[in-house]
C-alpha cells in the first residue's frame, strides 16, 4: 500500500513541477518592416533584367584584370579567413546534432572501500554470506565494466531549434564569403582602374612637360632677342619644374596603387600586367538594374542578415524550452563484483539500471528569465540588422545610379573643354611666336588644359568604377 502512495505522490510532484515549469513568458516582436520600393528612381522600372545574374568573368572583358581576380580568389588572406568560419559553423551544426542522439559510453574502474564496521553498510556486510566456502575480503574492492548512456529526450523541440538555427548560421557564414568575395572583386577592380588612370596620367603630364619645355627654349630665344625677360624664363622654368615634381607623385602613387593589389591578391610586391593604352576610350559596362526587390534574393549581406534573423528566432524558442520540464533518461549495463574472477559469474555479477529524470525549473528562475530577454533582444538586433541592410543596399544601388547618369554628363562637358583647351594651346604658342600675346596667356593655358586633361581621367575612372559598384550592390560578383 505504501508503495502505492509512494508512487502517486511522484505523479503528483511531477505534475506540479510541469505546471510550474509550463510558466514561460511570451517572446517579444517588432514592427512590421517598411516595404522595398518599386523602383530606384521616380519612375517604375519596365526591364526587369539585373545584371547581377552576369558571372564577374562575364562581365569583366580586360583579360588582365580577370586574371588579377583568379590569383585574389585564390590567395587573399581575408577570404581563406572567412572560409575557416564556414568550417567553425558546419562542426557547431555537428554538436547540435550530436545533442539529439543519446551519449554512449563504455566504462571499466576499479576501487577499494572501507567503511566503518558499526555503521549500517558495515554491519551488513558482515554479517552477509555471498556463497558457501567464499570468503569477502575486507577491504573491499570493487571491478567494473560496463556500458552507460545517457539521453535528454527533445520534447519541447529545444535541441532540434538549437541545431536549426546552427545550420542557419552556417548558411549565413557561407553568404558572407559570398560578400567577402564581392566586395573583393570590386575593390581590385577599382584599383586595376585606378593603376590604369595613373598611367594614363602619367602620359599626360609627361606630354606637357615636354610642351612646356618647347616653350621654355622658345621665350629662352626671345630673350636673347629682346623681345622676352628674365621673368618670363623664370616663370616658364618653374612650370617645368611643378609638372616634373607632379609627374614623381603620379610615379609614388602608381607603387603604391600596385602594393595594394599584390596585398589583395596575397603575394609580395611585382608589377602589374596591364595594358597602357588611351584610358579614355575604354567603356563601362551597360547597366542593368532590375527592380529593388531582387536585391533579397541577390545580396549576399542581406540574405546573411536574414538567415541570422531566422536563428535569432530559434534562439528565443530554445531559451522559452529552458521553462519548461526536461525528461532525461539515463541506463547502464555491466558487470561488477569484488573479484576479477568472480566478473563474469552470471547472473550474480550482472549490472543494469534504467532510470528517468523529470526537472523543470521551480523557484529560482532568474538566470533562465535572464537568458531568455537577451534572446529575445538579440532577436530584435537580428531585425533591426535586416532592416538597415536592406535600406543600405537600396540607397547604394540609388547612389549608384544616379552617380552613373551624372557622370556620363559631367564626362560629355568636360570632353568639350579638353578639346577647346587643346586647340587654344595651339593658338596661343602660334601668337606667342609672333609676339601677339604674353607668356603669362601661354601658361595659362597650358595649366589649364592639364588640370582639364587628368580631369578627364578622372571622370572616367569614376565611369568604371561607378559601374563596378553597381554590378556589386546588385548582388554580382560571388557567382
Amino acid at each position: 500500500m505504501s508503495k502505492i502512495k509512494l508512487y502517486q505522490y511522484s505523479i503528483a510532484l511531477s505534475l506540479c513541477l510541469a505546471v510550474a515549469g509550463c510558466k514561460a513568458p511570451a517572446p517579444e516582436t517588432a514592427s512590421a518592416s517598411t516595404p522595398v520600393p518599386e523602383g530606384f528612381g521616380a519612375e517604375k522600372p519596365q526591364d526587369t533584367t539585373n545584371m547581377s545574374a552576369l558571372k564577374w568573368k562575364d562581365f569583366f572583358k580586360d583579360q588582365n584584370l580577370v586574371e588579377l581576380i583568379d590569383i585574389a580568389l585564390k590567395n587573399n588572406q581575408e577570404l581563406n579567413m572567412t572560409l575557416q568560419e564556414i568550417e567553425i559553423a558546419k562542426n557547431d551544426i555537428r554538436v547540435r546534432k550530436g545533442a539529439l542522439l543519446p551519449t554512449v559510453g563504455v566504462r571499466a574502474g576499479a576501487g577499494i572501500e572501507k567503511v566503518g564496521r558499526y555503521t549500517s553498510q558495515g554491519a551488513g556486510d558482515a554479517t552477509t554470506e555471498i556463497k558457501p566456502g567464499v570468503e569477502t575480503p575486507d577491504p573491499l574492492p570493487d571491478y567494473t565494466i560496463a556500458a552507460y548512456a545517457n539521453w535528454e529526450v527533445d520534447i519541447w523541440k529545444k535541441l532540434r531549434n538549437s541545431k536549426k538555427a546552427a545550420v542557419n548560421r552556417y548558411l549565413a557564414t557561407v553568404e558572407g564569403k559570398n560578400f567577402v568575395v564581392t566586395n573583393l572583386i570590386a575593390e581590385i577592380a577599382d584599383s586595376y582602374y585606378e593603376l590604369l588612370a595613373l598611367d594614363s596620367q602619367l602620359e599626360i603630364v609627361r606630354q606637357t612637360i615636354e610642351l612646356q619645355s618647347n616653350a621654355l627654349e622658345i621665350v629662352k630665344i626671345q630673350k636673347q632677342a629682346a623681345r622676352a625677360t628674365e621673368l618670363g624664363v623664370q616663370k616658364f622654368q618653374a612650370e617645368v619644374l611643378t609638372s616634373k615634381s607632379l609627374e614623381f607623385d603620379i610615379l609614388q602613387k602608381i607603387k603604391e596603387n600596385e602594393n595594394k593589389i599584390n596585398f589583395l591578391l596575397g603575394r609580395y610586391p611585382q608589377d602589374i600586367k596591364r595594358d597602357k593604352t588611351n584610358f579614355t576610350d575604354l567603356l563601362p559596362a551597360v547597366v542593368n538594374s532590375g527592380v529593388p526587390s531582387q536585391l533579397l534574393m541577390n545580396r549576399p549581406d542581406v540574405k546573411q542578415a536574414e538567415l541570422e534573423l531566422v536563428a535569432a528566432k530559434l534562439d528565443v524558442k530554445v531559451a522559452r524550452a529552458e521553462f519548461y520540464p526536461s525528461l532525461d533518461i539515463s541506463a547502464a549495463f555491466g558487470v561488477q563484483a569484488f573479484k576479477p574472477s568472480y566478473l563474469f559469474t552470471f547472473p550474480e555479477s550482472l549490472l543494469y539500471s534504467l532510470a528517468g529524470d523529470l526537472a523543470a525549473p521551480l523557484i529560482n528562475r532568474n538566470a533562465i528569465k535572464a537568458e531568455f530577454a537577451s534572446a529575445n533582444a538579440r532577436q530584435l538586433q537580428a531585425l533591426y540588422n535586416y532592416d538597415k541592410t536592406i535600406l543600405n543596399a537600396y540607397l547604394e544601388v540609388s547612389t549608384q545610379l544616379s552617380k552613373i547618369e551624372n557622370l556620363q554628363k559631367g564626362y560629355d562637358l568636360k570632353s568639350q573643354q579638353v578639346d577647346a583647351l587643346n586647340k587654344s594651346i595651339d593658338v596661343s604658342n602660334d601668337l606667342f611666336k609672333s609676339a601677339r600675346v604674353d607668356y603669362f596667356e601661354v601658361l595659362m593655358t597650358q595649366r589649364d588644359a592639364l588640370e582639364a586633361k587628368l580631369e578627364l581621367v578622372d571622370t572616367k575612372k569614376e565611369q568604371l568604377n561607378a559601374a563596378v559598384h553597381v554590378y556589386r550592390d546588385l548582388g554580382g560578383g560571388w557567382k
